[in-house]
């Protein structure tokens, strides 16, 4: 009777029985191989338990922890979602500069951005400028219901951001009500502090007031002497009371007043108020119309429809970085069209002018940012920058991540400002709906890849795909006191088990230590390496590999792999063994694979750390967008005749069996295995590389009847014919490979013996439908 002619169904009660060929075989093989393992184990002089001698330690295993990651768990590492948004984050003008005297001319304000934007002069706002105004003003939404206020209460609070036209209202609706007689006050000067002789009879009155951040009353506290100090004198809080005076003596003047107030707790409190009101910027197409109009001006007319065009062309708007553009940023953007439209500027000059916009934000942002110094004046302000910094590196992350990495590093500003002084948190301090807004970005649905699900989050991201990196340059390279605060900071997050900050947090590492690797490494990488901590290890390897992506640095990223692999510290060889599945470091999958295999080669054959953390690396190569050398190359290894070679083949084949593809996230983006990302590695490339199918057949083929090996297998191509179960696609792809490692009767007895258990299983009863198919499967490779 033929093999074909013996086979029944997984579901027809057949038990596997022991006098099967294959079954004895295989049985025998193992059996005789763990007697002769257990053997050697015992020397002449050492007695066993029995006889009251002291037994042996069992003999490490190398495949116990095959199919699980270096961080003990499947999905230790996280979805690849995760990591791919956090590569783009801070793809954008990877590099960061500096250039010029950190100076801007702004219309008639002169802003010196190392020291922070001059005051306003008190006085009467020119005609001439109001003139201007009305040629290039667009009239922000609710426009109209701000100017009936102004009337009826003779005072409006303005709420917005710098930048956002906030004032050129303010100037407009001034001057409508008072036939351009506008003056501004002295922002040095609270309101309560305002008398009745500062005021001009039927006059507009513009007072913008500086942030909020710093105000309010401060506490008293001791100096480190232990005496008592002054608290920093600082001007009241605004309140409505204040101005409810200050409409009482400009009605006494027949007057009006505006102020302009930045958004922020204070901006929030008054826009619920009689007075506030927010002040939504105008769209940023308009304001760039109203101005390019006006600076062409006796040019020909197509010249207006060439400088729209061209704000629109894909090049200037990649090199800008910002979604939306600002009232004052599209002005600035209308007086480079127009000069580039006149020939006064080159198509080069203009981008790099364009790309100026981005870093002028973040300079702006950090300029100042602990004035005046003392950790209770200071602490809002390093509260919002540090808010900042948090946002570029947890960019369209969930803002709960966000808002507490924040916290800890508003933490680790105060205490580097102030030692000896406890810093503490508001609870009732920035909404959430309106702190975004300090860090030009806006809150959106979104969802977090956790490899297995993904799940739906409150996301934070910037307005702008260059912010990131500019914040992150702008403080690194600004700012050396900044540096420690900063590493102490993302080294503590590369230490948290969640690869939702981990991972945010190593990638961010990578790129400050691509920028600057001297000082990187040893504040950063070096330290991490060498922890106890696995997820810091894998930090530190993932954020080596990021910093070998500038060609420049990479030099220094091979040397130190290599001290790290000769090292006698377990924790370096690890880290160094992961770094090398990411490619970036060896520059090439093929140099990744032999320096994996000269730190393997030296080691013993059941080294179970050093074959986990290679066998996750090779899976990760197989998984970079370049699996056919992986896969010849394992098949090389096989026949090398090293047994050490051989147990890392076969940890890295059990791997593929059970590790979902969406784990083994690289450096570099593989589009075609992106549908399959919740599958295992190997339906994965089964699906997208049909033609390493004969390949991979082997590997499996091989792991399974190897008798060391043989038990993993069995187990993880469990797991894998479960999920094949419940997957159609999925299990049409094992059903053709099934046939391709059921070669010899043995192979077709153990598959058959294994769908048998689990369709038998009384807790998880695998699909019998599913499992029919795959036992047809089974049976076809016999008639191969």
């Amino acid at each position: 009777m033929s093999d074909e002619d013996e086979v029944q169904g997984p579901d027809s009660g057949r038990d596997d029985s022991p006098q099967s060929e294959g079954g004895t075989a295989d049985a025998s093989d193992k059996n005789a191989e763990k007697s002769s393992e257990k053997g050697s184990d015992k020397g002449p002089d050492k007695g066993s338990a029995k006889d009251g001698g002291e037994a042996p330690p069992p003999e490490a295993n190398p495949f116990d922890r095959a199919g699980r990651s270096p961080l003990d768990g499947a999905g230790g590492t996280g979805g690849s979602a995760t990591a791919r948004a956090a590569r783009h984050a801070l793809a954008a003008g990877r590099t960061y500069s500096i250039g010029g005297d950190g100076q801007v001319i702004e219309g008639n304000t002169f802003i010196n951005w190392g020291g922070g934007p001059a005051d306003f002069v008190q006085g009467a706002v020119p005609r001439e400028t109001l003139a201007h105004l009305d040629d290039v003003y667009c009239e922000v939404a609710g426009y109209q219901r701000m100017k009936e206020l102004l009337r009826a209460q003779r005072v409006l609070v303005l709420c917005g951001e710098p930048g956002s036209g906030r004032e050129s209202t303010a100037l407009a609706l001034l001057a409508e009500l008072t036939d351009d007689k506008v003056s501004r006050l002295d922002p040095r000067h609270a309101v309560d502090e305002i008398t009745a002789e500062a005021l001009e009879e039927g006059t507009g009155h513009l007072l913008r007031l500086p942030s909020d951040d710093g105000r309010g009353d401060a506490e008293p506290r001791r100096d480190r002497s232990g005496e008592r100090r002054e608290p920093h004198r600082t001007p009241v809080r605004l309140a409505e009371l204040h101005l409810d005076r200050f409409a009482e003596l400009l009605c006494r003047k027949e007057a009006y007043g505006i102020v302009v107030v930045e958004s922020g707790d204070l901006a929030d409190r008054l826009s619920r108020g009689r007075y506030g009101v927010t002040c939504p910027p105008p769209p940023s197409a308009d304001v760039l119309h109203r101005h390019l109009r006006v600076l062409l001006r006796g040019e020909p007319d197509e010249a207006l429809e060439r400088a729209l065009r061209l704000a629109a062309d894909p090049e200037v708007t990649d090199a800008l970085g910002l979604e939306e553009l600002r009232p004052r940023e599209a002005a600035r953007l209308a007086d480079h069209l127009a000069r580039h439209q006149k020939d006064e500027l080159g198509h080069e000059q203009l981008l790099e002018d364009c790309a100026t916009f981005v870093r002028a934000q973040a300079r702006a942002w950090f300029a100042g940012a602990d004035r005046p110094g003392s950790l209770p004046e200071a602490l809002p302000a390093l509260n919002t920058a540090a808010f900042r910094i948090a946002v570029a590196v947890f960019d369209r992350s969930a803002y709960s991540i966000t808002a507490e990495a924040a916290e800890l590093l508003a933490w680790e500003f105060a205490v580097t400002l102030d030692p000896e002084q406890a810093a503490g948190r508001r609870l009732f301090g920035g909404h959430t709906e309106n702190r975004p807004a300090l860090a030009r970005s806006v809150l959106e649905d979104g969802e977090i890849d956790l490899g297995t699900a993904k799940v739906p989050t409150l996301a934070v991201r910037f307005q702008g795909k260059a912010l990131a990196t500019a914040v992150l340059g702008e403080v690194w390279h600004g700012y050396h006191n900044v540096r420690g605060p900063v590493c102490r900071w993302l080294r503590a997050l590369c230490d948290d088990p969640r690869p939702e900050v981990w991972v945010r947090a190593s990638i961010a590492a990578g790129v400050l230590c691509s920028w600057d690797w001297i000082h990187g490494y040893r504040e950063l990488i070096g330290p991490m390496a060498a922890m106890d901590s696995p997820v810091a290890r894998m930090a530190a390897a993932t954020a080596l590999a990021e910093a070998a992506r500038n060609p420049r640095v990479r030099p220094a990223v091979v040397s130190v792999l290599k001290d790290w692999a000769a090292s006698d510290d377990a924790a370096l060889l690890e880290s160094a063994l992961l770094t090398q599945g990411y490619v970036l470091a060896a520059g090439s999958v093929s140099g990744s694979l032999d320096a994996l295999a000269r730190v393997v080669r030296g080691r013993e054959p059941t080294d179970t750390e050093v074959l986990g953390s290679a066998g996750f690396s090779v899976i990760r190569l197989l998984a970079s967008g370049e699996p056919g050398p992986v896969v010849r190359r394992m098949h090389d290894w096989l026949g090398d005749g090293r047994m050490t070679l051989a147990n890392l083949v076969l940890v890295s084949t059990i791997n593929t069996l059970t590790m979902r593809t969406t784990y083994l996230w690289g450096l570099r983006d593989v589009p075609a295995l992106e549908p399959h990302a919740a599958r295992p590695l190997l339906v994965a490339l089964l699906m997208t590389r049909p033609d390493l199918a004969p390949a991979l057949a082997e590997l499996v083929r091989r792991a399974l009847s190897t008798a060391r090996s043989g038990e993993a297998a069995l187990d993880a191509m469990a797991v894998l014919v479960r999920r094949a179960a419940k997957d159609g696609e999925a299990l049409d792809a094992v059903c053709g490979f099934l046939p391709l490692i059921a070669v010899s009767r043995r192979d077709r007895d153990r598959l058959r013996g294994l769908l048998k258990e689990l369709v038998s299983d009384r807790d998880r009863p695998l699909d019998k439908t599913a499992a029919g198919h795959m036992w047809d499967a089974v049976t076809e490779g016999a008639r191969r």
